[in-house]
C-alpha cells in the first residue's frame, strides 16, 4: 500500500511538472524548452549571472512575437523581446504591472518591506512621500556634501597607491558611497574611507554577500511569494537586519530627543512615524504612522541601492576608460575645461560636463547594475497585436542587459563608444532602448541623486588621477555569477597615477 501511495505521488507530481513545462506550447506563445527543476535556469548563480542567462534567452526568442516564454524552476514568465511591449507595459498599461515580482516579508524580514518591493495602493502613497526628497533643491543642498566626501575619496586613492600598487577600485568607491550615503541620508558621518572596517560598509558588504546557494534561494523567494512567506523565509542575514534597524532607531530617538532637524531624509522618515502632515501631500495619500521597523525599512533600500549601483557604475566606467586611454583624455580634458571655466564643482559645471555624462550613459549601457526589470501582472492582460493572455499573477521580464547589447539598436555593442549618446544619436534610436533606471511611474526615484554622486566622484578622480588596467585583474573579464547586480569577478584592480 506505501509503495502505491508512493507511486502514485511521484506520478501526480510528475504529471504536475509536466503540464507546468507545457504552458506556453498550448497557448502558442514562442519559447524556451526547460529541464526540471530550474527550468531555464541552468548554471545561474554558479557558472553565470542572470542577465547572461536572459541575454542568451532573448537572443533565441527575438523576433518570433512580441513576447517569449520562459520558465524560472516550474514557473512560467513573459521574457519581453519588442521595445513597444516594454514601453506599453512600463508607462501605458503600468496598471496592469504596477508590481515587482520581488519577495518581501514585513512579519520575519522587515527589512525587506520597502518601496522597492512594495505593492499596490502602499507603494503608491509611500511613493508620493518619498518623492520630495529628490528634487533639484534638495540635490544642490546635498552638493557640497558629496563634494566633502569626493575629496576624501581623493585623499584614500592618493595614500593607497602612493607606494605604486595596485588597488581593488571597486571596494573603494562603494567606500566613498557609504560616507556619502551615510552623511547626505542619516546624517552619520560614516568615516569608512579612512576605515575600511567600519559598521556602515560591513553591512553593505553584508547585503551583497550570496554563500552558496543564497541566490538560487533569492530567486526561489521570488517565484515562491506565498509559500515562502508562509515558511518565513528570510533574505538579510540577521545580524545585518539587527544592526541596521538599531542604527536607525537610535537615529531616530536622538533627533526626537534633542529636536534635531537637518532636512534629510530620516527627518521626513519621523515625520511619517509621528504622522505629521507634509506639505506636498493631501488627504488622499494619507498614510497610517509608520512604525520603527517600516521606518528603517525606506531607510535601508535608500542605503543599499544608493552606494551599490552608483559605485558599481562609477567602477565600470572606470574601467572602460582604463581600456581605452584615448577617451579618458578626452572626458578629462571636458572635466578640467568646465571646472577652469567656472572655478569650482559646484550644480551647475557637474551637469554641463556633457563628455563625462556620455561616458556615464555608455557605461549605463554595457554594465547596467540593475540588469533586468522584473514586472507581475496584477490582472489578466492580452499582449497588444496578439491573442496572447498575460494571466494575473504571472511574472513579466524585461531584460536591460539583453536590450542594452542588441545590435540593432547599437551596433557593434562590445565597444565602448560613448559618442552613441550624442542628442542626435539618441533622437534616432527607440525610446525603450535605453533602460537602465527603468521607466514610468516606477522608474528609480534616487536616479538623480545617483547620478550626481557618480559625477562628481568621476569628476574628482578623472581630474586628479590616470588609471590603467591592473596586472591582477582577471582577463578576460567575467562577471560574478552569484550577485544580484553586475560585479567584476574576482574584483577590479587597477594601477593609479597621480597627475
Amino acid at each position: 500500500m506505501i509503495a502505491l501511495l508512493l507511486i502514485a505521488a511521484v506520478t501526480l507530481v510528475f504529471l504536475f511538472i509536466k503540464q507546468r513545462f507545457n504552458y506556453w506550447k498550448v497557448r502558442g506563445v514562442p519559447y524556451v524548452q526547460p529541464t526540471f527543476p530550474l527550468g531555464n535556469l541552468g548554471g545561474v548563480g554558479r557558472k553565470k549571472h542572470l542577465s547572461e542567462a536572459l541575454e542568451d534567452l532573448y537572443i533565441q526568442l527575438k523576433g518570433k512575437a512580441s513576447i517569449g516564454g520562459i520558465y524560472f524552476f516550474i514557473n512560467p514568465v513573459v521574457l519581453v523581446t519588442e521595445l513597444d511591449l516594454a514601453k506599453t507595459i512600463l508607462v501605458k498599461d503600468f496598471n496592469f504591472f504596477h508590481d515587482r515580482s520581488f519577495y518581501y516579508n514585513e512579519k520575519d524580514d522587515p527589512l525587506t518591506a520597502h518601496l522597492f518591493t512594495m505593492e499596490g495602493v502602499k507603494w503608491k502613497n509611500m511613493r508620493i512621500k518619498l518623492t520630495p526628497t529628490f528634487t533639484s533643491g534638495k540635490m544642490k543642498l546635498m552638493l557640497p556634501i558629496i563634494r566633502d566626501c569626493a575629496n576624501e575619496l581623493e585623499k584614500c586613492i592618493e595614500k593607497e597607491t602612493a607606494n605604486g600598487e595596485e588597488v581593488e577600485i571597486k571596494d573603494i568607491l562603494a567606500r566613498y558611497t557609504t560616507d556619502v550615503i551615510g552623511n547626505c541620508a542619516f546624517g552619520l558621518e560614516c568615516n569608512s574611507l579612512r576605515d575600511p572596517n567600519a559598521e556602515f560598509r560591513e553591512m553593505g558588504r553584508k547585503i551583497f554577500q550570496l554563500e552558496g546557494f543564497g541566490f538560487l534561494k533569492l530567486l526561489f523567494t521570488q517565484q515562491f511569494r506565498t509559500i515562502s512567506r508562509a515558511l518565513g523565509a528570510t533574505i538579510l542575514q540577521p545580524d545585518v537586519a539587527k544592526s541596521f534597524l538599531k542604527t536607525v532607531k537610535d537615529n531616530v530617538e536622538y533627533r526626537e530627543k534633542n529636536k534635531v532637524e537637518r532636512n534629510d531624509f530620516i527627518d521626513l522618515m519621523v515625520k511619517l512615524k509621528n504622522g505629521q502632515a507634509l506639505e506636498h501631500e493631501n488627504s488622499e495619500h494619507r498614510m497610517e504612522k509608520l512604525t520603527i521597523e517600516q521606518v528603517a525599512a525606506q531607510s535601508f533600500v535608500f542605503f543599499f541601492a544608493g552606494f551599490e549601483t552608483s559605485s558599481t557604475l562609477m567602477s565600470f566606467c572606470l574601467y572602460e576608460l582604463a581600456e581605452n586611454q584615448d577617451l579618458q583624455e578626452k572626458v578629462r580634458k571636458d572635466v578640467l575645461d568646465t571646472l577652469k571655466k567656472h572655478g569650482s564643482l559646484s550644480y551647475e559645471p557637474i551637469h554641463e560636463m556633457k563628455y563625462l555624462e556620455n561616458c556615464i550613459n555608455e557605461t549605463l549601457r554595457k554594465h547596467p547594475p540593475a540588469s533586468n526589470i522584473f514586472r507581475t501582472a496584477t490582472q489578466d492582460y492580452i499582449a497588444p497585436g496578439t491573442s496572447i493572455t498575460i494571466e494575473k499573477g504571472t511574472s513579466v521580464m524585461i531584460p536591460t542587459l539583453a536590450i542594452h547589447m542588441d545590435p540593432e539598436y547599437y551596433p557593434d555593442p562590445e565597444r565602448f563608444d560613448p559618442d552613441r549618446f550624442n542628442a542626435d544619436q539618441v533622437a534616432a534610436r527607440h525610446p525603450f532602448a535605453f533602460l537602465p533606471f527603468g521607466e514610468g511611474p516606477r522608474v528609480c526615484i534616487g536616479m538623480r541623486f545617483g547620478l550626481m554622486q557618480t559625477r562628481v566622484g568621476l569628476a574628482t578622480l578623472l581630474k586628479n588621477f590616470r588609471f590603467t588596467v591592473g596586472k591582477r585583474l582577471e582577463t578576460p573579464v567575467k562577471l560574478e555569477p552569484s550577485s544580484g547586480i553586475l560585479l567584476i569577478k574576482g574584483g577590479l584592480w587597477m594601477k593609479v597615477d597621480k597627475i
